[in-house]
């Protein structure tokens, strides 16, 4: 993560903020995402989990329906709302792709972010919500450069770069998909402007969002990582590739301490160049990952269950 302050917003030649005059500018969200930046964003599905996590540093709590079968949808509002009532960070909660009437929904019952999230059931196989039409800043996965940009243009204020879905606690593909970015960024930062136009083509992205990536030297948006993300060593490790955060899955909580865990894990996030804090955030957590197997290929979880991030 740059220390360099705020990240720059759109100027005049990339999204325009007459796109987005329709409810709040895109500049006004990019810059109500900026809040986020250093902290790390907690799943729960309750009001003790959530009050756990506030009081463990989290940055803001991602709302999420406790594990059920069948299709994966939005939260109930009721539960957002008890949520909401009871701590005072920010809210985030999850609409399927393409299902801008969830995220309407969302919107009105007050969350402050919304998660277009393939964590969920895809609604829409062939359009995302047109996030412009929104007054709340949304959130969107990528796994490339591409499809990053592609979801800054649709209106996506923070970017989550997705790894591991299956809650195994495995951060292999959430490094991978973090360093792709990375790495396509940095090539991007060496091209010549016209290499922009046929890079652009090449990773399906609009020319005025690549070239804003090529001048500011990373995502125009706020940048997460998640997936796999389990251990203070974890956190620090997607801050030090250059990530501004991390999502933590609701499996923090499938421990005997999840405030000692969560908290260690925020630590990380707000020190992760600091290898003696790191040292101090990594002590003594044996309980709380005692839900991990290493097995011979990955890192497994016993039972069902576990968090999406």
């Amino acid at each position: 993560m740059a220390d360099d302050g705020a990240v720059t917003v759109y100027g005049g030649s990339a999204i325009t903020d007459a796109t987005a005059a329709k409810k709040n500018p895109f500049s006004i969200k990019v810059g109500m995402v900026q809040m986020l930046r250093g902290g790390a964003i907690v799943e729960v599905s309750s009001m003790d989990q959530a009050k756990i996590a506030e009081s463990a540093g989290a940055c803001c709590v991602l709302v999420s329906e406790p594990n059920t079968s069948g299709i994966s949808r939005m939260p109930d509002p009721s539960l957002i709302k008890e949520i909401k009532g009871s701590i005072a960070i920010p809210i985030v909660a999850r609409a399927r792709v393409g299902h801008f009437v969830e995220a309407q929904i969302l919107e009105a019952v007050g969350v402050d972010y919304i998660d277009e999230s393939e964590v969920l059931a895809i609604a829409d196989e062939d359009h995302f919500i047109n996030k412009h039409n929104f007054r709340a800043p949304f959130v969107c996965g990528c796994r490339d450069l591409g499809e990053a940009l592609r979801r800054v243009r649709e209106g996506a204020a923070l970017i989550r770069t997705q790894g591991d879905l299956r809650g195994s606690g495995n951060i292999v593909e959430t490094v991978g998909n973090v360093r792709k970015v990375m790495g396509d960024i940095r090539v991007l930062n060496n091209m010549d402007d016209d290499e922009v136009f046929t890079f652009s083509k090449k990773i399906q992205a609009p020319y005025d969002i690549v070239a804003q990536a090529k001048q500011m030297g990373r995502l125009p948006v706020v940048h997460f990582a998640a997936g796999g993300i389990v251990t203070p060593a974890d956190a620090a490790l997607m801050m030090q590739l250059g990530c501004d955060g991390v999502f933590l899955g609701s499996d923090v909580f499938d421990c005997p301490d999840p405030y000692k865990r969560v908290r260690a894990i925020v630590q990380a996030v707000r020190n992760y160049n600091d290898p003696v804090i790191l040292a101090e955030a990594s002590s003594a957590l044996e309980d709380t990952l005692a839900g991990l197997n290493l097995s011979e290929n990955r890192v497994e979880r016993f039972g069902g269950g576990g968090g999406s991030y």
